[in-house]
């Protein structure tokens, strides 16, 4: 009678991941190499292949007996990561630091060009539209190398951008004082802000994907977090006694010292492939960044990615925003300083800084659309804090408008920035490799366009109303309106998965008797993530001593295999899939 276990012929069953796709490993592992790389072939039932490459990273473990299990972990010098750091960190800081001019800019607009509350507000929400066509810029970072490089230079070309607009508008009188021209300049530094974005974004999501380290859009958040407490803090303060100008030109300044570190930093230093010199032909250049857009269509089509876009975007477009009305009646009804104006803000991104902390450490692990669901209720109901203000409830309390606008202006703001890491993460960690900048690019995108669409129907909303900046009888009306569409979104929150698929936990997990008993006997010698889609799955290539396993087995007899573990608990673990024995 043949033993099935020595046929290589012979496939062993194990639990098949529910996809139509038959997946085959073609590599021999060499223990000796520091880096390997896999490329797993995936056949559909339509005869296309999709060649899929993983990284093989081997971790360093001793056994019961003292013999210690050779792993190889891929590390970065600590020059380049130090470099690395300065780069991506320095980029969110000064991203964080735009309020700092934007609050200048929105105080010119209104004490000096004494705009409309609806004007101005139509000026911030159309002074957006650059970042509209973030997908397009991210595709362009994927495909087309600007001396060999990919994500660097287009960080120091979005700086230059933006450095050129702020430096234009705190030069040149005219282009400040007059409308069109002032608007020209806004949309070239958010053609600028939103490049280097895309750039800065995909840099991260790439290098987090490359070393397996989840949650890079945290700590990407904390910097941006810090440079607006700093930013609020400091314009709030100088607009007391300086004129705007002088905080632009403070901005541009600031501008030309990341130019400087983008420019003297290299791809290499962030570990990222470089190509050498190439000068594609023009049709060729088109036919790849049409390829890379049909590849985005066909991810963007994945449920697993459409319906928590869909749902983040349709959050914040259900909203109509009246923040140019509700900044208005700050500054002409109320008559607060801009100090306090900056201050609410430095407060509201301490805030929003203490909870990005708290979701890295800790609410990471929680159910994603739990946490979606209570995000979105408390969203709602700060929004009521504005119908307060305006109503001057506070003042029976003893509060007064200044403490409170201080303690609770920013609340509804932060949440809205804060709703949002959450689904960047879950992007970020589900993007194949190659398409990182189309990818955060496209969320970007959305999110921006969502945005637009809320600050124009909040105009729509408040010229329908009746609020102007001689009349805000009916400003309580859209507030409360506000609030009562931002609780839409919660029909519908089954579009948020229940669980934030990512890299594998850190840490020891402890084990009972029976698991120790019943654990696998042998060594993991590489470990292979794959991700088709919303699928993730685990191959572990296991050199095992069956002879240890069970008595009744040849002890001569050593196999290697492979054991495909399914790391999504709420798909089904049906059916069968057929791995071959290697040897």
């Amino acid at each position: 009678m043949n033993n099935p276990l020595l046929s290589i012929s012979n496939p062993v069953k194990f639990f098949k991941p529910p996809i139509p796709y038959r997946i085959s490993l073609n590599t021999t592992i060499n223990k000796k190499q520091k880096h390997q790389s896999k490329t797993l072939v995936a056949t559909s039932n339509k005869r296309s292949t999709t060649s899929l490459t993983s990284s093989v990273s081997l971790v360093r473990r001793r056994n019961n007996n003292g013999d210690g299990e050779t792993t190889l972990v891929k590390k970065v010098g600590r020059d380049e990561k130090g470099q690395t750091v300065l780069l991506c960190a320095l980029g969110y800081w000064v991203q964080g630091l735009r309020c700092f001019s934007w609050l200048a800019l929105n105080f010119h607009m209104a004490h000096c060009l004494n705009l409309k509350p609806s004007t101005l507000q139509l000026v911030q929400y159309t002074a957006s539209l650059p970042m509209v066509a973030k997908p397009l810029y991210g595709v362009l970072s994927d495909v087309l190398y600007i001396g060999g490089a990919r994500r660097v230079p287009y960080i120091s070309v979005g700086v230059l951008l933006q450095g050129l607009a702020w430096g234009s508008l705190a030069i040149f009188p005219g282009a400040r004082e007059v409308l069109p021209s002032l608007m020209a300049f806004i949309l070239l530094s958010n053609l600028g802000a939103s490049i280097t974005e895309v750039s800065q974004d995909a840099l991260v999501a790439e290098y987090g994907l490359r070393y397996q380290i989840n949650g890079l859009q945290s700590y990407a958040l904390m910097a941006s977090a810090v440079g607006g407490i700093l930013g609020n803090l400091l314009g709030g303060y100088c607009l007391l006694k300086t004129p705007p100008r002088i905080l632009f030109l403070a901005f541009t300044a600031l501008l030309s010292l990341q130019l400087i570190v983008s420019l003297s930093s290299k791809e290499e230093s962030v570990n990222l492939p470089r190509i050498g010199e190439v000068t594609p032909e023009i049709s060729s250049v088109l036919g790849i960044v049409k390829k890379q857009f049909l590849d985005l269509k066909g991810i963007v089509q994945v449920d697993e990615i459409s319906q928590p876009l869909i749902w983040i975007v349709s959050s914040i477009a259900l909203v109509p925003l009246l923040s140019g009305s509700v900044f208005c009646y700050q500054t002409q009804v109320l008559n607060l300083d801009p100090s306090v104006i900056g201050m609410s803000k430095v407060i509201g991104q301490l805030m929003l800084l203490c909870l990005t902390v708290v979701y890295d450490r800790y609410w990471k692990k929680l159910p994603m659309r739990a946490l979606i669901h209570i995000v979105q209720l408390l969203y709602g109901f700060s929004l009521l804090f504005d119908y307060i203000l305006v109503k001057q409830i506070n003042l029976a309390f003893g509060i007064s408008n200044t403490a409170f606008v201080l303690c609770f202006s920013s609340v509804a703001e932060i949440l809205a920035q804060f709703k949002i890491l959450p689904f960047s993460v879950l992007l970020a960690n589900m993007c194949p490799g190659g398409c990182e900048g189309s990818i955060t690019s496209f969320l970007a995108s959305t999110l921006c366009l969502s945005s637009v669409v809320s600050g124009f129907t909040g105009v729509g909303m408040a010229n329908m109303i009746g609020i102007t900046s001689k009349n805000y009888s009916n400003l309580p009306a859209g507030i409360l309106i506000q609030s009562l569409t931002a609780l839409v979104p919660l029909w519908f929150i089954h579009y948020v998965p229940m669980l934030e698929p990512g890299f594998e936990r850190e840490g020891k997990r402890a084990m009972s008797k029976k698991s120790r008993r019943n654990r696998r006997v042998g060594r993991v010698i590489a470990d292979i993530t794959l991700f088709l889609g919303r699928r993730r799955f685990c191959a572990h290539v296991i050199h095992t001593n069956l002879a240890a396993a069970t008595p009744r087995i040849s002890p001569l007899f050593h196999s290697s295999f492979l054991v495909w573990r399914h790391e999504m608990s709420f798909l089904p673990r049906q059916a069968n899939a057929q791995c071959n024995i290697l040897y």
